[in-house]
């Protein structure tokens, strides 16, 4: 009998909706079937130019509150890519239920096929498997919450204006950084049932807020009795490290109404925040599954030699690595350092050297690549990841060495170079450039004066001794005192000693809040 002749799933560069159907088909095959993916149902948009610069200003967000940032975004990523020195994201993905990718109607049949390899399987199963995602994440709620999210902005701009609601979104995006809840491990909100929730946690919070400020400002502070700052201390759940939520839940002058729109700024900061934690890992997990994935099209004849040559020339420009002289240097690419990794430790679980035996026991030699690599992909973050897999082979490959700045010093000092004991201290210092830990200020509300003019103090625990950019500092320290209502005071104190080291301050501007 003769066999089925294999036909390629297109030729040429057109494509029309069938083909994306086929090639979505072929892919999930290889993508569940070979490579054991397991993903959320796909939902696959093709988007337009302007509507991928739309998508971009918007931080890919497919249904999002209106904000003047977002138009300035638009305008230079428009400006950039009609200049010619900017090109566009082939696809955006968001970590939703379905998952949604969208992919440039531009993009060749071939660009197509690996887009969705890419994002619709590579991302998808990270979203839905990766640890982070799962405990911070509701993937099932988060289209939901951004559409009330969009309407219920939109109402408070008919109620109060455009221009009171613009100032108060300023002040919360400038905090959005240090709006998340980081070391806590609770399950993720179902932000489905936000809008259902929101009167009734309105007045649970209106409960503890009238108890606690109701006595204040005043008293005779000769007789104060120390265990009102252990109730005071307690209602306000300090020292805080979620400042917007702190903000939300206490600050005397904010209106419901902003109350409810700081929550919904810090809820898609938390919805963010696994993502910032797994860049090298989700996009070294997408590139390696569309790699994967098209080679594996090609040795079934489902894509054409000319495709795969197409492919590779993307594929190579994706992942490459500028040396540190190059112009285009600009750090370690994500994509380049996590490809490598993943194609590291599938030759580590398959011909490993002596080198890969002695520091990786567990996994070398033991042939089921896929299956460690969906270990690690579900349960490691950056940090952890390079620290348990980054090899002596890459570190050689990448070029990698150690060098301490300390700024009592006046030079450059080497600390660790490609032998046994260097490995392990390029591993640690490259891991710890990824741990939010050492990335982000650890700046916490400790208290505030309730017994007088009801100033809010912070503390920075300056790491290394390395203060605030003054500037920046001064900036988003306004924001916080035009949320609050009153006087903000922000410490930073060596935390090997709780040295004061530095001290900032800044009153509250007219316009955001109602008068006292």
């Amino acid at each position: 009998m003769s066999q089925a002749v294999i036909r390629p799933l297109f030729e040429g560069a057109d494509w029309e909706f069938s083909t994306i159907q086929r090639a979505h088909d072929a892919i999930q095959q290889i993508a569940v079937e070979e490579l054991g993916l397991d993903v959320y149902p796909n939902q696959i948009e093709v988007i337009g130019t302007e509507q991928m610069l739309d998508a971009y200003s918007s931080i890919g967000m497919p249904l999002f509150y209106k904000h003047w940032s977002f138009g300035k975004h638009f305008a230079r990523n428009e400006a950039m890519y009609q200049a010619g020195m900017q090109g566009l994201a082939y696809e955006i993905v968001i970590n939703s239920n379905p998952c949604i990718s969208y992919i440039m109607e531009e993009n060749t049949a071939t660009m197509q096929a690996l887009v969705i390899a890419h994002a619709a399987f590579g991302h998808n199963h990270f979203f839905k498997n990766n640890y982070l995602f799962r405990q911070w994440t509701d993937a099932n709620g988060i289209l939901d919450y951004l559409e009330f999210a969009k309407g219920y902005i939109a109402s408070c701009e008919e109620r109060h204006g455009e221009a009171a609601v613009e100032r108060l979104l300023d002040a919360a995006h400038a905090l959005m950084s240090h709006g998340v809840h980081r070391y806590p491990r609770p399950r993720p909100t179902d932000l489905g049932a936000e809008e259902r929730r929101e009167r009734e946690r309105r007045a649970y919070d209106e409960t503890v807020f009238n108890d606690l400020w109701r006595t204040v400002p005043g008293g005779d502070k000769a007789k104060h009795d120390p265990t009102t700052d252990e109730r005071r201390r307690a209602l306000l759940q300090l020292p805080q490290e979620n400042i917007l939520y702190f903000l939300e839940k206490t600050a005397p002058r904010l209106q419901p109404w902003q109350r409810e729109i700081l929550r919904i700024v810090r809820q898609i900061a938390q919805y963010f925040y696994p993502q910032s934690q797994t860049k090298v890992m989700n996009e070294g997990c997408a590139t390696y599954v569309h790699y994967r994935i098209m080679n594996r099209l090609h040795e079934k004849g489902l894509i054409t030699d000319g495709a795969m040559v197409e492919f590779l020339r993307s594929h190579t420009n994706v992942v490459f690595q500028p040396e540190f002289d190059d112009p285009r240097y600009s750090g370690l690419n994500p994509y380049a350092l996590g490809f490598a990794m993943m194609q590291d430790i599938a030759r580590i679980c398959n011909e490993p050297t002596a080198e890969d035996q002695h520091w990786f026991p567990a996994i070398a030699g033991q042939g089921n690549e896929m299956a460690v690599l969906r270990d690690v992909w579900a349960n490691y973050r950056d940090e952890s990841f390079i620290l348990q897999f980054l090899s002596p082979r890459l570190i050689r490959q990448f070029g990698l060495f150690h060098v301490l700045d300390d700024a009592e010093e006046p030079h450059l000092t080497v600390q660790a170079i490609h032998d046994e004991r260097g490995y392990r201290k390029i591993q640690r210092a490259l891991a710890r450039q990824y741990d939010i830990a050492w990335t982000l200020p650890d700046i916490q509300v400790v208290d505030v004066d309730l017994d007088g003019d009801r100033t809010l103090v912070l503390a920075h625990r300056a790491l290394n001794r390395v203060l605030l950019e003054e500037k920046d500092a001064r900036h988003v320290l306004q924001h916080l005192a035009d949320l609050w209502g009153y006087d903000v005071v922000l410490r930073e104190v060596d935390p090997a000693g709780d040295q004061l080291m530095k001290e900032h301050a800044a009153s509250p501007r007219p316009g955001i809040l109602p008068a006292p």
